[in-house]
């Protein structure tokens, strides 16, 4: 990997300030989706500027879906096929957009037509089989054009059979929500049976949220099934607008509650529809001063100025829970993060990611096949290189290590394009 790309962060005295927020990612790449699958024009506000969108946005083109920009906003008007995409044969590169890549596997699957789905090299090692073998059992015909189980893909028309489908929850929730975003177009009364444990439930939450206002109503037997009855159609809204992205939040929040000042983030706040809105609680439960608004969260340091370590399963925000990784550098005592297996098969291996970059500040890290343990050393490494493996967010996690009062390298900052951009010129910008 070239390094020539790197970004030294100064030691940063505290922060201060707001920040609004990007869209986010999952609700972006959804809503592009059903807009594109329902009957009518619906005007996309709001949409979140990065590599996950855009590869959304050009594989709806090469389906033939008409999408427009307004002048030089986020907002976009998706003209809907009516559930029909117009090409019937498409060569689709998806990069490392997992919000991409499943939920058009699982819509192409049921669209009649021959496509082939690709990506980046990371892309074809993360799992798709337990998608793939749901879509089947509907009558999907899915070829694996390498390693059996991952992408790339070649999808052949289906022949639609079973009105009973069964997906493992364990792995992605992805898998899920492509199934409940695609099913609908079969025009049947359809059911999935969820498989094991279902991670990442609040995901889940979003993904019905977004089906209920594009007109699919879906029944939900706790989180063991779902039901989709026959001769729904997906219907625009008009206008939906793309809440700013949670998972971002927790860096800035994270970076009030490590010290110096209150950072306030807008554009998601209590009735935001996304679950890693709760990293906030998780930073409460360390002590950090959480205040919530209708549209923003704000964060300041705790009381006695420290944060506590805590015990904690995140399973339910497997993302943000990589910075609570980091806060745990500023916390009295050792930090458990429990039940996250799920970040193995992310961008990159994020719990090994997670615990080799630690060890460079001078963390003493246990990582097991499902949890981290992470204890803050006396005083932090300085001037540590940190790898980033392609990931944005391992970029913008360790990011905070500068509020240790050290310096901090970080190679390939440019990774934060999947989600966030700006990322580092908004730190800046709130920085002492």
């Amino acid at each position: 990997m070239s390094h020539l790309e790197h970004l030294d962060l100064a030691p940063i005295a505290g922060v201060n300030g707001s920040v609004v927020l990007p869209g986010s990612k999952s609700i972006s790449n959804r809503t592009l989706l059903l807009a594109a699958l329902c009957e009518g024009s619906t005007l996309v506000q709001g949409l979140l500027a990065s590599d996950d969108t855009q590869r959304m946005l050009e594989a709806l083109e090469a389906l033939g879906v008409k999408v427009e920009q307004q002048g030089d906003s986020r907002d976009f008007l998706v003209h809907g096929c009516a559930g029909s995409f117009p090409n019937k044969a498409a060569d689709l590169f998806l990069g490392n957009a997992g919000t991409a890549f499943r939920p058009l596997t699982a819509a192409l699957a049921l669209s009649g037509g021959e496509y082939h789905l690709h990506g980046v090299p990371r892309m074809h090692e993360r799992p798709i089989g337990d998608l793939v073998d749901a879509l089947v059992q509907a009558g999907a015909k899915i070829d694996y054009l390498a390693n059996p189980g991952f992408p790339p893909l070649q999808i052949h028309p289906a022949e639609l059979s079973s009105d009973r489908i069964a997906v493992k929850g364990n792995v992605s929730s992805q898998f899920l929500t492509g199934l409940l975003m695609a099913l609908p177009l079969t025009g049947r009364d359809m059911t999935i049976e969820v498989v094991g444990e279902l991670i990442s439930k609040p995901y889940i939450e979003i993904t019905l949220n977004l089906l209920a206002k594009f007109g699919i109503e879906v029944v939900r037997r706790e989180w063991k099934e779902f039901f989709i009855k026959g001769g729904q159609t997906y219907r625009s809204p008009g206008q939906i607008f793309v809440e700013g992205d949670a998972s971002s939040a927790s860096y800035f929040l994270a970076a009030g509650a490590i010290g110096g000042g209150t950072v306030r983030v807008e554009g998601v706040g209590r009735d935001a529809i996304q679950g890693d809105k709760r990293f906030a609680d998780t930073l409460a439960q360390m002590g950090a001063q959480i205040t919530w608004g209708d549209n923003f969260i704000e964060a300041a340091p705790p009381a006695d100025g420290q944060l506590k370590a805590i015990d904690v399963d995140l399973n339910h925000i497997p993302d943000a829970a990589m910075t609570i990784a980091v806060a745990a550098l500023f916390a009295r005592g050792t930090t458990t993060i429990r039940n996250i297996e799920s970040w193995r098969v992310k961008e990159t291996d994020r719990l090994s990611a997670m615990a080799t970059e630690l060890r460079k500040v001078g963390a003493t890290v246990e990582e097991g096949q499902d949890y981290i343990v992470v204890t803050p050393p006396a005083q932090l490494i300085a001037n540590a290189a940190i790898e980033t493996y392609d990931d944005h967010r391992m970029a913008m996690c360790f990011s905070l290590v500068a509020l240790g009062g050290v310096t901090v390298r970080i190679l390939d900052p440019k990774c934060t394009a999947k989600t966030f951009p700006t990322y580092f010129e908004e730190l800046a910008r709130i920085s002492n």
